[in-house]
Parts: C-alpha cells; structure tokens; sequence
C-alpha cells in the first residue's frame, strides 16, 4: 500500500533503460498475439510444459519438493498427494488451473487473495484462506549461520486493513490510467510481499498474483513459460532487490527502481526471450517434444541421465527421450558413459 500513497509513484525515477523495456515489452506483447493465431498447436505444447514447470519451481523456491515423475503425476491428476509436501503442490495447481481458465473472470480483491490462498492450501486443514494469527518477519540466514532479520512485515492487527487499502489504491490508480499497468502490476507485488499478510505461501500468493495481474494487463507470457521457473533460475536478483526494495517501506520512502529494473527487465523479459526462443525451436519441423529435448541436451554441462533430461523436459516421455539420447550418439554429438538405464551421458 505504501507504494500507492498519494504521489510516490510520481516520484519514482524512469531511467531510460526502464523506457526501453517497457518498449521491448510492447513488441513481445504484439508478437504474443500473432503467434496465438498462427501456431496454436505449438503454444499448447509449451502451455503443458509450463504448467508443471510453474508448480514445481514456485514450490521449490519456498523448500516444498516432490520428484518430477510424483510432480508429473499430480499435475495430471493420476494420482492423489502422499504427503504435506504433495499437497501443497496439488493445492498449487489448481489455483494455478484456475487462473489460467478463468483470469478474465475473476475478481480481484481481498476475498478473492484470501480464497486464492484457501486453493492453495485446500487439502491441508486449518492451513488456508486466513491472514496470517501471528506476527511473522522475514530473516536470512548467513553462511555462518546467524539469523539476521531483513524486514518486519505489517504486523497481524493491521494485516486486514493493510490488505484493504492496498486494493483500493491499485484499483483507483489503475481505473485512473496515468501510470503505465506494468509499474502498477510490480509495486503491488512488492507492497503484497511487504504486508505479508499470510503465516505461510506469501512467495506462492504473489507468483500467483503475478499470473492474473499480467493477464489483465494483456501479457499472457505466463501461460506459454514458467515465471516461477524464470524466478527460480534468478534467484539472488529476486532476493536481492526485494530487500533493496523493501527497506523504508513502511515511510513510503522505499527504492522501488531496484524491484522494477528486475520485475520488467529480469523476469518478464526472460519470460518472452524463452517463449519466443522455444517457438522457434519447435517451429522447426523436428516435432514439438523432440526440438524441446534437443534444446535442453544443447544446454547440459557435464555428465547426465536420461532422467536428468526427463526433469527438465516434464511433457516428454522417458521413451522418447532415449531414443533421441541414441540417435544423437549415433550422430557422434553425444558418448555414453555406461549401460542400463541409469547410463551417464556427455556431449562430445
């Protein structure tokens, strides 16, 4: 909410690199449009990949893992979570789901952040769609292992006012239409993440939030390419301008260049370099699956398995991917290393 208080963001510097990729970001905004029209078939190939991805880097980011076959298996729905784990991850896609189906529908308010969190946290009792009943802070742990507190969240009683006003403010600023949607979209992400309003998937509330703001802004990157894989690849420039961000916050005297110069710049203009990276591959004529293995075999340091390859490439079969393991070892660009299915490969 802070970032929304009368004038600051009038006041937030627009450097010329921030102008040039808001520009950029028009451009993939257009091409996004005309890929849709032209190669559907192709997107919704990458829209398969980019929902497991999404689940299980979003969830990875904040500790909750499973292994990418019960990570497969769950997002399909061929099978029911075994654990807290698995179950926050099933939570994590259907809300996910549900937001690529029915962003154009959905509210967006503070009953509707509550009930997102609900989803999320729908298969573990008394866990969701409540704020949070306890001050929380946000610490980091040095390599020394010290804890050093970084920020001190709007503590419990204030949390639902917090919430309120927050909407109110975005929704007037973005009613108004004098500030460009995509400044809009990151200062409520970074003020969501500064509240703090829930005890546990802040990080998964606001990736989340992130999705249906850029929907609504027009930028539907996020259904073709994981931002949480893209936000997990980034990680320390996450972190680091967060915290950089964050501090003086509750003046409203806080920095909001660092979190935007990463939001646009980093984030989602990885996102579009990947999604118009991944078109072209699988625009080739090799076949979607095989183009998106091919890719990744490209980008493999050292030595690796076919499972190895299977995490990175969740949509295609392990069959499938040995049988290209071989034939490009035919073609003398790979070596096997071993025999069996558990075989070490290496590029030549």
């Amino acid at each position: 909410m802070k970032s929304f208080e009368t004038g600051y963001l009038e006041r937030v510097p627009v450097s010329q690199n921030l102008l040039k990729t808001v520009r950029l970001l028009g451009e993939y905004k257009g091409r996004q449009d005309l890929f849709k029209e032209q190669a559907p078939q192709v997107l919704e190939t990458l829209r398969q990949v980019a929902i497991i991805q999404s689940t299980e880097s979003s969830n990875r980011i904040e500790g909750v893992t499973a292994s990418p076959e019960r990570i497969r298996e769950l997002v399909a729905r061929r099978t029911r979570p075994r654990d807290r784990s698995e179950q926050e991850i099933a939570g994590y896609r259907d809300a996910l789901n549900s937001i690529h189906a029915n962003h154009v529908r959905m509210a967006f308010n503070p009953s509707s952040v509550l009930a997102l969190h609900g989803q999320v946290f729908r298969l573990v009792p008394g866990q969701g769609g409540h704020w949070k009943r306890k001050n929380n802070k946000i610490v980091a742990v040095m390599p020394e292992g010290i804890r050093v507190v970084q920020f001190v969240p709007v503590g419990v009683r204030q949390t639902p006012a917090a919430m309120a006003t927050l909407h109110e403010r975005f929704d007037s600023r973005w009613d108004n239409g004098d500030i460009e949607p995509l400044f809009l979209v990151a200062a409520y992400v970074l003020d969501f993440l500064c509240i703090h309003p829930f005890s546990d998937g802040n990080g998964r509330l606001a990736r989340l939030l992130t999705l249906q703001l850029l929907y609504r802004a027009g930028y539907e990157v996020g259904r073709y390419v994981s931002l949480e894989r893209v936000v997990e690849d980034t990680k320390p420039g996450y972190y680091d301008t967060l915290y950089r961000s964050s501090q003086r916050w509750h003046q409203a005297r806080h920095d909001l260049t660092p979190w935007l110069e990463y939001f646009l710049g980093v984030m989602l203009v990885g996102a579009y370099q990947e999604f118009e990276r991944r078109v072209g591959l699988v625009t080739t004529g090799r076949g979607s699956k095989t183009a998106l293995v091919l890719d990744m075999l490209g980008h493999m340091t050292g030595d690796f398995s076919a499972r190895d390859v299977l995490e990175r490439c969740p949509n295609v079969g392990i069959d499938l991917i040995r049988r290209i393991l071989r034939n490009e070892r035919k073609a003398g660009r790979l070596g096997c290393l071993g025999r069996g299915p558990d075989a070490k490969w290496k590029r030549v």
